[in-house]
Formats: structure tokens, sequence, C-alpha cells
């Protein structure tokens, strides 16, 4: 683990399925020997890694010691608490959460709410000087992140203006004095990025609540109230276009176009949009890097149910009590500076060479099937140049190359193999079927190679054998069948039950299986009486070395007539 980013992964739990790689929106993703590790400096933190991991190898920071040492060290610490907490906790009344808060040693619980209504007023003073055509709204962390390393020529059209909970710490500092302590709690991973300005500690509900738990501190009758005030509006962030709903209490803006748009994906498909078309007139975006808003963070109990959990913060949001509008009194300006990747560029070459490495020798062969978790064959081959993916990723690679030896494997084998399905059809064969069973086999398998869709009943009179093997759903069956005036040691055993079934034919009439099979049968007499000879070798004397040497001459002698 590395203690300076808030997502890791374990190491030893990464199962090697690229899950992560398919979701991050913008593939910060480095896999090596097989685990998937999370590339810190092109990171959004927006946590969908460590939803879909299956085996909860992507982890959280845990910053709880760090939140205990800031409350130990004496001085009053004040918790600010996200407005997404009414739906986060929606079953515990508002005045008993905020007093379970307080036992773990706070001097008082705040509202981040409090910030957003600062940033709204700012925002509505912003907009009224009109200075630009486009306004992205910078009150998620994770989406400053993706305009500050993927979008940098859209630096300029970030609101000037910190995050709603870095806003809520200078009203606590302004209020309550410098030298206090903020811990802050939400559902969000990346707000764990913005400490050092105003806050000191994040920590998400997850967090908040295995906080609780350890000190054993349970709900009760006791209550307490928000300081210094509660909040009103502000309440609204934590769901799609509550920011926008707060702008406009303030005042309206009838030449603005507001747009609230979640998700990643849709943030960047949005962003490149912009620049495309012409704009008559202002246009705010409210960007929110969880679907559906801040209810849905990465670090919430129980994600989806949008509806509910908005239903929820719309309820039990006051509304504003005064008429008037807002004003801005702090100082929360903030200034935004590009930190774009370092892209090296590759010629089409490299690319090409790269491609090789997985098989893809024409356009053709370019699936863009997604399972390395990139969205095309040229993305993963530029993945591969820049040292953060593996051929092994490559899933009909891997499976070409695995078809690929189990063919020469077949051909090579002195055995007769045939694979069929429930209604003995054959799939594959291998010329030495062909050999052993002769006949029609033989004149099918020059224009039918592997004899594929041919019945196998067609084929041999012991078909009945694979029949009962697939009715029967047994492991395998062995037995001695005559043939063409031969005999075949015929093994059917079972692939997938019921459904397919493969047999392995050998000549036994043949001299080197015959050899082999004194060979065999040499060896089981002297493995099953060495220990016997081991043990009455004194009784026996020169009798028992006579029966070794006897033994293992005739295992000699009839291996070097194999060889022969």
């Amino acid at each position: 683990m590395n203690a300076e980013n808030p997502i890791y992964t374990e190491k030893t739990e990464c199962q090697d399925c690229y899950k992560c790689v398919r979701n991050c929106p913008v593939k910060a993703i480095l896999v090596r020997d097989g685990s998937a590790a999370v590339i810190a400096e092109d990171c959004l933190y927006c946590g969908k890694c460590t939803l879909v991991c299956p085996v909860g190898a992507k982890k959280v920071r845990d910053d709880i010691d760090q939140a205990r040492a800031l409350i130990a060290s004496g001085k009053p610490v004040y918790a600010s608490v996200a407005p997404s907490f009414r739906s986060e906790f929606a079953d515990i009344p508002e005045g008993q959460l905020l007093a379970c808060i307080e036992q773990l040693g706070f001097a008082g619980v705040s509202e981040t709410a409090l910030g957003a209504q600062e940033v709204s007023a700012a925002c509505a003073r912003i907009l009224s000087e009109g200075e630009k055509k486009v306004y992205i709204s910078t009150a998620c962390p994770s989406v400053v992140r993706l305009v500050e390393r993927y979008y940098p020529d859209q630096i300029g059209n970030l609101t000037d203006l910190m995050s709603p909970v870095q806003a809520h710490g200078r009203i606590l500092r302004d209020t309550f004095g410098e030298d206090i302590g903020v811990v802050f709690f939400s559902p969000c991973i990346a707000k764990k990025t913005e400490t050092g300005e105003t806050i000191d500690v994040s920590l998400t509900f997850k967090e908040l609540r295995r906080w609780l738990n350890s000190e054993s501190i349970v709900v009760s009758n006791d209550t307490a109230a928000f300081v210094p005030e509660k909040a009103e509006e502000g309440g609204w962030y934590p769901i799609d276009g509550g920011m926008i709903d707060g702008i406009r209490q303030n005042r309206q803006f009838p030449d603005v176009q507001f747009l609230c748009v979640s998700g990643v994906k849709d943030i960047m498909e949005s962003i490149e949009d912009i620049g495309k078309i012409h704009l008559d007139a202002p246009v705010f975006i409210e960007a929110l890097a969880c679907e559906g808003g801040c209810v849905n963070g990465p670090q919430v109990s129980k994600r989806g149910a949008t509806v509910v959990k908005r239903s929820q913060i719309l309820k039990s949001t006051p509304l504003p009590t005064e008429e008037e509008a807002r004003n801005s009194i702090r100082k929360i300006e903030k200034q935004f500076y590009p930190e774009p990747q370092a892209k090296k560029p590759f010629t089409s070459d490299q690319i090409a060479q790269a491609l090789l490495r997985i098989g893809k020798v024409r356009h053709v062969d370019e699936l863009n099937c997604g399972g390395c978790g990139y969205n095309s064959c040229q993305d993963f081959a530029v993945a591969m140049l820049e040292d953060r993916a593996e051929p092994a990723m490559c899933v009909s690679h891997l499976r070409k190359l695995a078809q690929n030896k189990a063919n020469a494997l077949l051909k090579t084998m002195p055995s007769g193999v045939v694979i069929v399905d429930r209604d003995l059809k054959i799939l594959e064969c291998n010329p030495r079927f062909v050999d052993i069973v002769g006949g029609d086999a033989s004149i099918v398998y020059e224009v039918n190679p592997e004899l594929a869709g041919v019945y196998l009943e067609r084929l041999i009179p012991f078909h009945e054998v694979f029949k009962q093997v697939l009715q029967d759903g047994n492991e395998s069956m062995v037995m001695d069948i005559e043939h063409n005036k031969k005999v075949i040691r015929l093994t059917v055993f079972t692939v997938e039950p019921h459904h397919t079934v493969g047999g392995v034919l050998q000549d036994v009439t043949e001299p080197v299986i015959q050899s082999e099979k004194i060979i065999q049968n040499a060896r089981e007499v002297m493995k099953k009486n060495l220990t016997t000879v081991q043990q009455i070798a004194f009784l026996l004397g020169e009798n028992a070395a006579d029966s070794e040497v006897l033994l293992n001459s005739i295992v000699q002698s009839f291996s070097r007539k194999g060889q022969d």
C-alpha cells in the first residue's frame, strides 16, 4: 500500500480479471505480472474500480487513525458533514446522528452545505460578470482532476472557486478560529485529495460507520444541533441539478444555458462536444463524476435508488427563509493549473509491431472485443507500448494460442483422439484416429479434415460406448474392442457432462504398444515388490538382487526395442 494514494491494490487478492481496466473511464490502470495497480498521477479517484472489483482488491486508504490523532492533539476539532448524509443515514433522526458523531470527540458538527451556499453565491456573481462563454463547476474534485490532466486546454473554463467543503472549512475557521481541526465526512474518495488547505482529514461515510462501531457508539435519545447554524438550499448539492438550483435561488440568468452532466464518460463527451459548437450564450456545466450525484458516491452503503435518495434530499432540506439573494462574503477563489499527461507519441509502425505481439497481422484481426479493457486493439497496442498493459490481457490471442497448442498436441499424439457432441457428431479428431479406425473414415477425411460434423456412428460400430458415457455422465470408461483385426484400447471420458465426450483409441496389437505394456507391467511388479525385497533381503541374499536385475533387464530390453 502507498499511504499517499487514496486508492490502492491489494496485490495478493487481484485475480487479473481486468474489470477495473474495462470500467476505468481514463484507463489509469497498470497491469504487470497479471496484477492491476492504480496509476496515481492519472487517477481521478472516482472510485469506479473499487465498486467493480469482484474480489475487493481495490482498497480505499483508511484515515481514521489520522482523525483520532487530530482529536487527541487537544485542539478543538469540528466535523463537516456532507449534505448527502440525509440519504445515507435516512433511518437515523438528524439530531441523534449528530450526537453520535460528537461522542467521537468533536467540539461540534457542522453542515458542509454552508460552504455550498457560499459557492452558489460566488458562482452567481461570476455568471453576472459574464466574462466567459463556458463555465465548468469545481465542486467535484474528480472533475477538476479530469480537466487538469486530460483536458488542459479547458482549464480556463473552470470556475475559479474552492469546492464546498474547502469553502466550509474557511467558514469554520473564520467562526471558531484558525487553530482548529476540521474533519470531513462524505461518500467521496476524491475528497481525500482536497485536504491541506482548509480541512485536515477527509473520511468516507464507510469510515464513519466503522469508527462509530469501533467505539461502540449507538443511537440513543441524545440529540445535538448543527453549528454555527443550519444550512438551507446548499443541501441540494448532492443530487444532480442541485447546484444549479442553488445558483438560481440567488438570482435568475435568462441568458445563461445551465447543463447538468453526471458520470465521467458523459462529462468527457460534453467537454469534447462543447468545443465543436458555436455558443450564442454562456453555458454553465454542473459536472458530477458520480451518476445521479453524490448520493451515489463510491462510499455510500447502498448504491442506486436514485429517485428515492433524491426525494429524501429534497424532502429534508429546508427552503431558504430569506428572499434576498445571498452574497459571497468570504475569499474562496482558487486557481487551477494544467497538469497534462506526459504522453509519448508512437508511430504507426510501432503500433503495428505491438499488434503483432498479440497475433494481429491484418486489420481484420483486430476484433476490438474489449476483453482486455480497452476500447480497441489499437488503444491496447498503445497501452502495451506505454508499458501499462501485457499481451496476456488479449483474450482472443490467448484463445488462439491455446487452440494452436491443442491442435499441435492432437496431431502428434501416438493415440487416436476424437471429440463428439451430444448427438455424436464429431467436433474434432486427429489423423491417428483415422489411421486406427480406417474404412470410411479415411475416405471422408480426405474431403473433410478433422471430420467436423460427421456422425460417429457412420465410422465405427462401437459408438454406443460414447452414447452410454453421454447418458450416464460418467467420468470415463475403459475397454478393449476388436476392430479391423486390431485390439483397440478405448477410453471414453466426459468433457462436459451430458453434452460433450472424448475418446482415446490405442492399438494395443502394435509391437511398440506391446513393449510398452510389458515395460509398464514390469515396473508395476518392481514397485509392488521392492519394499518386500528390501525387508527380506538379508534372508534371500543374492536371490533378491537377481530378481531386481532380471526385472530391470526386461524393462531396458523392451525400452531399446521401442526406441529402435
